[in-house]
Parts: structure tokens; sequence; C-alpha cells
């Protein structure tokens, strides 16, 4: 087990090395190992060394020049000077923020920025204004459409934050695909097999096997296949692509660049990095917002209390899990898999650290 505290230090210090100011350093730091508190393990500090990689490539600017580049009263387009996405995503969503404030709400969208973390980080932002808020991003093309053995999308996560009273605050993260890339990658290192509906071989043939990815192989949209409604995930990944980039002008599609390093980088570019979209709604825009808290404490208590199946535990509210989760590792400290330590490691040896 590592304290976070511990693995707080540690990542400060690898973005601190490759050239990041200290507040940028911060910023990154909190908003990576979030996931790790959260239990989105795929998408915390088992990336890091996935960011030093694109910063050894020259794809990360490690002091961007984070700028808007057309805006109206409550739209804002970025351009994140190919920085960190980890510190692009939460200037952007402030921008968001700020123009609600102003006039209601506020929507941003981003373009040259990088991989962001977790989408959930950035929308729980505007919880503390009293705000929802909205994160989605484009990511690395994995992804087969149905009907499809091409990958042409990310797993292009969706994560909206909604505020109650004094019930904790409804907060849904998720990828438009059945599985995110980053689970495969936890199954690789635990040397478990796939379940059934996460991936397809490159003939477009369902498969367990979790480096199928490697071999030409696509993950499938939410639902699976058509019959379980891939079409579906397939409309959800298209609509964050299409406001991620297509707002914005970033690359969309198959010309996303990749994360993975197993995909080479798409040739004749569309746009220019990888794209984000941020909403932010101020809540008395709609009904006063003590109104909107009781309600939603109604709402939320109504469903944790809906009759569950024999067996089953109580009915789980949207943010319940990480929740639970932040505070038990917060308290106990967070487990990495021994493949993630020895990355970190080598990391820790390449910028002479300790670790």
């Amino acid at each position: 087990m590592y304290t976070y505290t511990y693995l707080y230090h540690f990542t400060n210090n690898i973005f601190l090395k490759i050239g990041c100011s200290a507040k940028d350093a911060e910023t990154a730091t909190k908003a990576l190992l979030s996931a790790d508190l959260r239990g989105v393990d795929s998408h915390g500090i088992a990336r890091l060394v996935g960011y030093v990689r694109l910063w050894e490539a020259g794809r990360i600017n490690p002091k961007p020049n984070i700028n808007i580049v057309h805006e109206t009263p409550s739209t804002a387009v970025v351009n994140g000077d190919a920085g960190l996405g980890l510190v692009v995503a939460p200037a952007a969503m402030q921008i968001a923020i700020e123009k609600a404030k102003n006039v209601g709400t506020g929507w941003v969208s981003v373009k040259n920025s990088n991989h962001f973390g977790i989408a959930g980080y950035h929308a729980m932002m505007a919880l503390d204004s009293d705000m929802i808020g909205i994160a989605m991003t484009n990511a690395s093309p994995l992804v087969a459409p149905t009907f499809s053995i091409e990958r042409m999308l990310g797993t292009n996560p969706i994560a909206v934050a909604i505020p109650a009273g004094t019930q904790p605050p409804f907060v849904a993260d998720m990828a438009t695909t059945t599985a995110a890339n980053g689970k495969l990658e936890i199954l690789q290192r635990k040397k478990q097999q796939a379940p059934d509906g996460w991936i397809q071989d490159n003939n477009g043939k369902g498969s367990t096997n979790p480096d199928e990815l490697k071999n030409g192989g696509a993950l499938l949209p939410l639902g699976g296949d058509k019959d379980g409604g891939s079409h579906k995930g397939y409309c959800l990944g298209a609509i964050v692509d299409i406001f991620s980039a297509i707002f914005s002008g970033a690359n969309y599609g198959p010309w996303v660049p990749p994360f993975v390093s197993f995909l080479p980088m798409p040739e004749n570019p569309v746009g220019e990095g990888i794209g984000h979209f941020f909403g932010a709604m101020r809540i008395d825009a709609f009904r006063p917002k003590e109104e909107f808290k009781t309600n939603m404490d109604i709402w939320i208590d109504r469903f944790r209390n809906a009759k569950p199946v024999e067996g089953e535990p109580s009915v789980l509210i949207p943010g319940d899990p990480e929740r639970i989760c932040e505070a038990h590792r917060m308290t106990n400290g967070i487990e990495l898999l021994p493949p993630v330590i020895d990355d970190l490691k080598k990391l820790a040896e390449r910028f002479e650290l300790a670790f």
C-alpha cells in the first residue's frame, strides 16, 4: 500500500522533472491521482509513464500557453498548446465556470490537448460553485463502429456532476464503450481474460484476449453488439467526438493522436491534438438552487430505497462507489499492481528520484 501523500510527492516531482511549472505540476498531480483515489486505477498513476513517453516524443509541451482563440459570452474555443491534458482541461473547465457565473451557462471546446485523466474530475469542479458540470473527450482510435472492423473512435467518456443538498452529489463518469482500454491494461497486468462483449478480433469476431488490440482488434461500443444496443454506444461516442473536436478544430475519428504506444501517429491530420468539451450550468439559471437541491435529495433518497433484486445490495447512486473508495483509500492507502510499481521504479531511476 502507498499513501496518497507519498504518491502525490512522487508524481509531482516527475511533472517538475519534465519541465512543468510548480503550479501546473500540482494541477496535473491532483487530476491524475484523483483516478487512483476514486478506484479508476486504469487512469491514475499507472498512466504516468505514458505521459513521460509522450513528453520524450515531443508531443507534450510542459509549459503551454493555454489561450482562448474564439469566444462569445457563453462559449469559447481553447487552444491547449500541446499541454498536458491534466493541465489544459482544468483551465478550460474553469473558463466554462466563469462564463456560467456571468451568463448562466458556459461551454468550452478544446483543441491541441492531450489525454486528460478521468472526465469526472473535471466535471466535479463545477460542484463547488453550485453548478452542474459536464466533461467529455475524444481519445485513441481503438473502437470499431457497429458493423465495422475498422478502429474509428476512442472510448470517448462522458461525465456529469450534479450537486445535491444533504446527499452527496450525483456523479456519472463513463466510457461510451463496454469497457475502457485501461481495463484491458489491468487485465494484461493480472494475466486475466476479458469478459465477452468487450472486444473483437481483426475479423470482427468476439474475443476475450486482453491483448487483442495489439493484434488489430477493436474495442466494442457500449452494448457490445447490435442486439445489446451497440449502435447506441456508437452514437454516444460519435457525439463526444463531434463536440470535442469538430467544434474546436482538434483531430477526430481515426486521426486522433493515440495515447497507447502500439498505435502509430495518423498521417494527414485533420486538426490539432485531441479535443475536449466542457459545460457548466448554474443551478439558479433554471430554478432557485435550494429548491433544486431539495428535489435532488428526494430523487436520490427515493432511488436509494428502490426495492433491490433478491440477494443484491441496495441500489447505488452514480458516484457512490467512487466516493466510498476515495474515503477508504485516503485512510488505508492505494494498492498498486507489481507491473505499475516496476514502471514507477524505472521512472524514478530515469529522473534520479527514489521510489
